[in-house]
């Protein structure tokens, strides 16, 4: 049973990054299946990061746990609420907002409330639709036919939003409710995404990128290989219908068998050596060892001044080279998983997405290189002028030697005759 379960790929993966050219990272995220989020923070340091963080948090706390997308409307409405509240406090700044996109994906039914130009997108039968409506100018200036799709992409104004968090206590989230099916895959992202692939590239990577989180890592590294000009944030989420369903009565199951064997070493010491044996088999966790990611059988922490893990081994993958979420979860608490195989397949998962990253900055790198060469064509003959100066001496030399078969040279070489 334990070994099967491991080998189930987990069906959602998620990645935030500041980009490229931003100092701080002002989007935030949830995933909380089957509820994710997306927030797009406005307002700059210490303003667009506390609007999305607050946005995010309360979202959380009052979304239903079903398909409800009034229930869900209702989430994003009290978060607007908030962090106009936060402002008023002092809490950020005022005139602080966000956008934010909330999905509820319950087996085969999704609901979404959106406010912003944070989109959301599903891929059905390989072919990519957006969900969403963007609440900016440029959406509006496209359907009255004053510009093209083309033309907003580059339109100075096309970062204006008409509809954000924080801005006005009457806003009122889009809300949106539809019928999936088991195989279709939810993306959630915001702009910084949008502005820098275009949907045919976006739907080329979910169709390629089996794995959620290794398409999550694609999306974003390929964002900052084109410039990285904004915060990206992306949340990919397949459907499994019933299946979904069945994966988290397994992790009920055990978590409740868990509780119950803790409960019964308490109890009874004679049941002491099976339950450790129990945890160190089934059970490990990944964390921060001297500035390397480690691999840990067992579980973190200790009880009454036993601990419950042993070293299995410490890796080449440097937890700075990590997304910083990732990062700060290894040094502070570690990342449990259900077994030695699981952490094994995280610790491929990383090594890819680093790989990938490096890949991406190589290749934008060496375009770079070759666009600098082709604005300077005239730079590689430049050497060349070094040399006038040291073959000086050499032709004295030789004119030197010719001096008395000059008058023999004055007459000119017949015509096609090389000298």
């Amino acid at each position: 049973m334990a070994r099967s379960r491991r080998k189930v790929q987990t069906p959602f993966g998620s990645r935030t990054d500041v980009g490229c050219v931003r100092e701080h990272n002002e989007d935030s995220l949830v995933v909380a299946p089957p509820l994710y989020v997306v927030c797009d923070g406005m307002g700059g340091h210490a303003a667009g990061e506390v609007a999305s963080e607050i946005a995010v948090d309360v979202v959380a706390q009052r979304a239903p746990r079903t398909a409800d997308a009034a229930a869900l409307g209702q989430a994003v409405e009290e978060a607007n609420l908030a962090i106009i509240k936060a402002a008023r406090e002092g809490v950020g700044r005022a005139g602080m907002g966000c956008t934010c996109t909330a999905a509820i994906l319950d087996k085969e039914r999704l609901v979404i409330a959106q406010v912003g130009d944070s989109r959301a997108y599903l891929l059905h039968q390989g072919r990519m639709q957006q969900l969403t409506r963007d609440h900016s100018l440029v959406t509006d200036l496209i359907e009255a036919g004053q510009i093209t799709p083309a033309e907003a992409r580059v339109h100075p104004q096309r970062s204006v939003i008409t509809r954000a968090l924080g801005s006005d206590p009457r806003t009122e989230p889009d809300l949106f409710e539809l019928n999936v099916e088991t195989g279709d895959r939810l993306l959630l992202c915001s702009d910084g995404l949008c502005t820098m692939l275009e949907d045919d590239r976006i739907e080329d990577i979910l169709n390629s990128a089996a794995d959620p989180q290794r398409c999550a890592a694609q999306l974003v590294n390929e964002a900052n290989s084109l410039g990285g000009y904004d915060n990206t944030t992306v949340i990919v989420v397949d459907v499994t219908g019933l299946a979904e369903q069945r994966t988290r009565k397994i992790t009920r199951r055990t978590r409740a068998t868990a509780i119950m064997l803790i409960a019964l070493l308490a109890a009874i010491l004679v049941g002491a050596g099976f339950g450790l044996n129990y945890l160190v088999d089934n059970s490990a966790y990944l964390a921060d060892d001297n500035g390397n990611v480690a691999v840990y059988r067992g579980v973190p922490g200790d009880l009454f001044g036993l601990t419950f893990s042993t070293l299995d081994r410490v890796t080449d993958i440097a937890v700075d080279d990590l997304q910083p979420g990732t990062a700060n979860r290894l040094r502070e608490e570690g990342i449990r998983v259900d077994g030695i195989d699981e952490a094994n397949n995280l610790i491929k998962l990383y090594e890819a997405e680093i790989t990938d990253k490096q890949q991406a900055e190589a290749q934008a790198a060496e375009e770079a290189a070759a666009a600098a060469a082709a604005d300077n064509p005239d730079s590689a003959a430049e050497p060349d002028n070094a040399n006038d100066g040291s073959n000086d001496a050499g032709t004295a030399a030789a004119n030197n030697e010719n001096a008395d078969g000059a008058d023999q040279a004055a007459s000119p070489s017949p015509a096609g005759t090389t000298a």
